[in-house]
């Protein structure tokens, strides 16, 4: 089953960086940006996460929760979130359970090798916990800018 706009959004409850934790349930009230991402510290991924880090501040003042997801270990998003100086929360889905659940896992191919792995995507979820838009196959030029015109939206 594939997710569309106005859906009621997986509920996911994550360990993030730094030991933290992060679930949907405890974000109920607010916006929240939960954009996927193949893998930390790669050239798309890097320039993905650095523009939600320059725009935090847009995003915090409508109240809204930017959260990144791969299935990168806690360790390497502490590492991605040092050497970019992240400001928001990073999601480990190590064992794909969140990934499988927005759909996001997909097959890919790459040089004629084919491959599991996610696809850039972006869901907006509002404050009762709907999915009020969806970005798949994201390309990241101007994308955080138009999650941010989306956002304030709401």
């Amino acid at each position: 089953m594939s997710l569309a706009e106005g859906d009621k959004a997986p509920d996911f409850n994550m360990t993030t960086d730094a030991g933290g934790s992060v679930s949907l349930a405890d974000l109920k009230g607010r916006p929240v940006v939960l954009y996927f991402y193949p893998k930390n510290d790669t050239p798309g991924c890097t320039t993905e996460a650095c523009g939600f880090r320059d725009l935090e501040a847009d995003f915090s003042s409508v109240d809204a929760t930017v959260i990144g997801v791969s299935r990168d270990s806690v360790k390497r998003h502490d590492k991605f979130k040092a050497k970019y100086d992240l400001n928001f929360a990073l999601g480990s889905d190590e064992d794909g359970v969140v990934t499988e659940a927005y759909g996001v896992w997909v097959e890919k191919m790459n040089y004629g090798r084919t491959y599991m792995g996610i696809e850039r995507s972006t869901f907006l979820i509002d404050g009762t916990g709907a999915i009020a838009k969806i970005w798949r196959k994201v390309r990241v030029k101007g994308h955080v800018d138009a999650v941010l015109e989306a956002t304030k939206a709401l």
